[in-house]
């Protein structure tokens, strides 16, 4: 499948720089798959699409503060590292940039000249294996001097203001993993959650720690030439169990994000039964694939040739969600991380 199938015409002034405030404020695309037709709405009115007894997914992962700005030691050269993942101790996978001056042996001057780190070895093109010595944990060195990963499409990415450390994650993260945000639930607030909960809508977590490779763009000619980096999921038993439930009940499962998304359909056998615990979801969802559990989704707008685009190609139709986008752009839209949403029945 050629993958300038998934392309289409974004107008750089359709990219929101700034999220909606409140949460709930920013807009909805409401598309109804069966009838092809989509309704212009706010997010906050989303529980008149949902109903007693649909069972709500969502990602609770929380963003690091994952990127470090320093300098190579004994020069002024500058050095960012983006810090992927713990792997022991104070070892730590990283993208570096540039690459070309983090050779194996280099060290980084961090935090003002508190920390070092230094390149172990190569992992694969633009990442490093590096060890940190700091006065902290890792942890702690990013709480106190990391940065938001904010994508580079927003203009600031380089320099984020102090808001979007916690404007950047959804408000009901808590496990930290991720250097990117699931942004399908940046909409919520405290009380739009509530309000589901009280109309009967139960509201169940799972946990994908978002990594550099879902936002990859695909470079290859073909689809199905791309490959999909895995990334850390834990389903716990008592989602598992509700989503079976309501399946086996004839009720709707709603996945909020196509991580979300992504972590119920790996998690699934052929029956749809979830396997419980941590693995790594290495599911890449693109035309073809058979949902077996997700049966509505709340997402972004996506990327061209994004595998995001692809998996919301997938779930609805590629004519039916391109229409759709066009529409979004001619009515204002705002698009990506903090742009608008669209619920998908």
């Amino acid at each position: 499948m050629d993958v300038s199938l998934f392309d289409y015409h974004l107008p750089p002034a359709s990219i929101a720089q700034e999220p909606a405030e409140p949460r709930d404020a920013s807009r909805l695309l409401v598309l109804e798959r069966t009838q092809g037709t989509w309704a212009d709405a706010r997010f906050s009115d989303l529980p008149r699409w949902l109903r007693a007894g649909d069972c709500l997914v969502v990602n609770e992962t929380r963003v690091i503060p994952a990127r470090l700005l320093g300098t190579l030691e004994g020069t002024a050269a500058a050095v960012e590292l983006l810090m992927l993942r713990a792997l022991d101790g104070d070892r730590w996978e990283a993208l570096v940039r540039p690459g070309k001056r983090c050779r194996v042996g280099a060290r980084i001057v961090l935090a003002g000249g508190l920390a070092r780190a230094t390149v172990l070895a190569h992992v694969s093109p633009g990442a490093r294996l590096v060890s940190v010595e700091a006065p902290w944990s890792v942890d702690e060195l990013l709480d106190r001097h990391g940065l938001p990963p904010l994508p580079p499409y927003i203009d600031r990415h380089e320099a984020p203001k102090p808001e979007d450390r916690e404007r950047y994650q959804t408000v009901y993260a808590v496990s930290r993993g991720s250097v990117a945000a699931p942004t399908a639930g940046l909409h919520f607030t405290p009380s739009l959650l509530d309000q589901l909960r009280s109309a009967g809508v139960e509201i169940h977590r799972l946990t994908l720690h978002v990594g550099p490779g879902t936002f990859r763009p695909i470079t290859a000619l073909s689809v199905e030439e791309h490959r999909l980096a895995s990334e850390t999921a834990v389903v716990p038993a008592e989602t598992a169990k509700a989503v079976e439930r309501a399946r086996s009940e004839g009720r709707r499962v709603l996945a909020v994000g196509t991580t979300t998304t992504r972590t119920l359909e790996w998690s699934a056998d052929a029956n749809g039964r979830l396997r419980v615990g941590p693995g790594e979801a290495d599911l890449f969802i693109r035309p073809g694939h058979r949902f077996r559990v997700v049966d509505a989704l709340v997402t972004n707008f996506h990327l061209p040739r994004s595998t995001l685009l692809l998996l919301v190609s997938a779930f609805a139709g590629r004519e039916l969600v391109l229409k759709a986008y066009a529409h979004a752009v001619a009515s204002g839209y705002r698009f990506y991380s903090y742009g608008d949403a669209m619920l998908i029945l």
